[in-house]
């Protein structure tokens, strides 16, 4: 199927009626040149989906969103950094729903229409009083080019805006899908340290925008790992206000297919930008792993691969260490024949049935020492594939997450 999508500027207000922005609240009084509030707002009613962390221990803006995304429609979204409310009891949970009020009084909506995120430090108590007018002044500021200000606004320990967004030409008329994200450390599958939050003027019901944003997080957020930890805060949320007037979006039509495949194109783009952002990180190597036995199997060992930080940390060193890769797919607890397994490192053979290759070692320290790299392991053992977006393990990793 031909590509029916184009990147355009604009972010979350490139499709229609989206409005955004940012402000300084103070949760942490000292950052006055950062904002640290944002605002995404629909000018009219619009469906909602979401996905959230799979983490046992959920921070409470997850539990209230959660509970508002079963509204039939959601008008907004309002985002904190610096503080991520989890682990904050009862009292957590009504600040949560506090941010949520304040929102809603403002714009004129029931508390369940809007939506609410937190990133930042685990254990502290949101500075809900002071940041009720905040969010109050906010939303008589949101505008149709704030985008950017709110993508900084959610930006914690990240280093650049993430941001993005495409239009798709369908026969009943274009649409377009935007997205801001933050995340740069904890980045582990089912998902990463990560806020995201996508918009789009496409003409769709609930259930199919629900469907089509699990399957694009499945092959995006659930596919990068930075340091192996599963955060508190995962969050991708997606409102839809149809007001590109395209004929409704079905599940098993080709237009529904074109949606699907621009709004992958957005999940995967900002995804990648989160790896590349990551703390500390030098190096972007994709894991792939295919001729497994089955799908289980090549997840299972190209996120082994992928988290190990003894290959994380043989790559910051540009060391070719495939032994290491090796010992990781043998506790992946897969099915594998060590005799069988080939490795390649940016399609230079490194391991051949299970033994070192004949490939001089400076050529494959050459390959590690790029920016950017593949590892592909065939497994040799049926037709099963699977791939992770990582980075390697650096001192500056260490030295960024010492503490405060």
């Amino acid at each position: 199927m031909s590509s029916v999508y184009s990147e355009i500027p604009g972010g979350l207000n490139a499709p229609a009626g989206f409005l955004a922005g940012s402000i300084f609240c103070g949760i942490k009084a000292a950052n006055l040149d950062h904002p640290d509030l944002a605002m995404i707002v629909s000018e009219g009613a619009a469906v909602a989906a979401g996905t959230f962390t799979t983490n046992k221990v959920k921070a409470a803006p997850v539990r209230v969103s959660a509970a508002h995304l079963r509204a039939p429609e959601v008008r907004a979204i309002v985002a904190n950094a610096g503080n991520a409310n989890a682990c904050t009891g009862v009292e957590g949970i009504e600040n949560a729903k506090r941010m949520a009020h304040a929102a809603a009084q403002a714009l004129g909506l029931k508390d369940r229409q809007v939506l609410v995120c937190s990133t930042g430090r685990i254990g502290v108590q949101l500075p809900i009083a002071k940041m009720e007018p905040s969010i109050a002044e906010l939303a008589l500021k949101v505008h149709g080019s704030g985008s950017s200000a709110a993508a900084e606004a959610i930006m914690t320990s990240d280093t650049v805006k993430k941001e993005i967004a495409v239009e798709v030409v369908l026969p009943s008329g274009t649409i377009r899908i935007g997205g801001i994200a933050k995340g740069a450390g904890m980045i582990d599958p089912n998902m990463a340290t990560m806020l995201c939050f996508i918009t789009t003027d496409a003409k769709i019901e609930k259930a199919e925008l629900q469907k089509a944003l699990s399957v694009s997080v499945e092959h995006s957020f659930n596919r990068i790992t930075v340091d192996g930890d599963m955060s508190t805060n995962d969050t991708v949320l997606m409102l839809a206000n149809g007001l590109a007037g395209n004929e409704l979006l079905r599940v098993g039509t080709a237009d529904f297919e074109h949606f699907q495949r621009a709004l992958d194109h957005v999940t995967l783009s900002l995804a990648k930008m989160i790896v590349e952002d990551g703390e500390g990180v030098t190096k972007f190597v994709e894991v792939y792993v295919h001729g497994a036995a089955s799908f289980s199997d090549a997840r299972r060992a190209s996120e082994a691969i992928a988290k190990s930080c003894l290959v994380k940390c043989a790559w910051f060193g540009g060391d070719p260490n495939w032994g290491r890769i090796m010992d990781a797919i043998g506790y992946a607890g897969i099915k594998m024949r060590e005799e069988l397994v080939d490795i390649y490192y940016d399609g230079i053979l490194a391991v051949k049935g299970g033994l070192a290759s004949s490939t001089p070692i400076e050529k494959l320290k050459q390959a590690v020492a790029a920016d950017r790299f593949r590892v592909c392991v065939n497994l040799n053992l049926g037709t099963a594939e699977y791939n992770v977006f990582t980075t390697d393990l650096s001192t500056d990793y260490v030295t960024l997450n010492m503490g405060e």
